[in-house]
């Protein structure tokens, strides 16, 4: 379980009672804490302090979250978790296309704000697998998982950290269905069993940028209730 003594936390928030929530939680956990806000502050703390994790409000006057989290992530890979109202869905959609590692939807318990920055900094900060074997699935897609490169058609895309993960188990177990309970825990922890709009979210992701025709998969392919396979590349006729 990732620790949260001593790490820096960053807070941006424009309401002082839930930046107060916040800070009084998290240091009660032996975290440092400090706070922004708006977005130009948020910036600006993220430069100069190198903040472990943020927590980045969206509706903020002036430059809102969506904002700040384009910027931050010119220039940071820190871990972002937006903060959202529970009925915004687009909201936290729009986040983790941006960027975000994770949201909270207002309100949250202690509980719930502890147990997501600990597996948002235990993902982030573990070591990848790392097996060192070359993958050519077929002439157009080849992983070098030692590399971490993924080539399509030639030419390398970059995939996220989360976006790897999940290719990774995927073309680790070609030819078998793993099930969106499986995907989850092995991705993202066992909290997120539950949580299947990730998955879609990234596995629309990952068809995207090695898919010739994402509309229509022919590496990472759905088991309709069940999960996804990946083609099993290896026992081809």
């Amino acid at each position: 379980m990732a620790e949260l003594k001593d790490k820096l936390i960053l807070v941006v928030d424009d309401e002082a009672r839930m930046v107060n929530f916040m800070r009084m939680n998290l240091e009660l956990e032996g975290a440092r804490v400090a706070s922004a806000s708006n977005g130009r502050e948020a910036l600006e703390h993220a430069r100069e302090d190198m903040p472990d994790v943020v927590l980045l409000d969206i509706m903020m006057p002036g430059m809102d979250g969506f904002e700040t989290l384009r910027r931050l992530r010119q220039f940071s890979q820190v871990p972002v978790l937006i903060l959202t109202a529970k009925s915004e869905e687009d909201d936290r959609v729009r986040g983790l296309e941006l960027g975000a590692d994770d949201y909270i939807a207002k309100p949250f318990s202690h509980r719930e704000l502890v147990s997501r920055i600990r597996a948002v900094l235990r993902r982030h900060y573990a070591a990848p697998p790392v097996p060192q074997t070359m993958v050519k699935v077929d002439e157009r897609l080849s992983i070098d998982f030692a590399r971490r490169e993924v080539l399509v058609a030639g030419q390398r895309v970059n995939l996220r950290p989360t976006e790897y993960r999940l290719l990774y188990h995927l073309v680790q177990n070609a030819g078998y269905v793993q099930t969106h309970e499986m995907l989850l825990t092995k991705v993202w922890g066992p909290e997120y069993r539950e949580e299947s709009h990730y998955l879609r979210l990234y596995i629309t992701y990952l068809r995207q940028k090695i898919e010739e025709d994402p509309a229509k998969p022919k590496y990472i392919l759905t088991e309709r209730g069940v999960g996804y396979r990946f083609v099993d590349f290896e026992n081809k006729a």
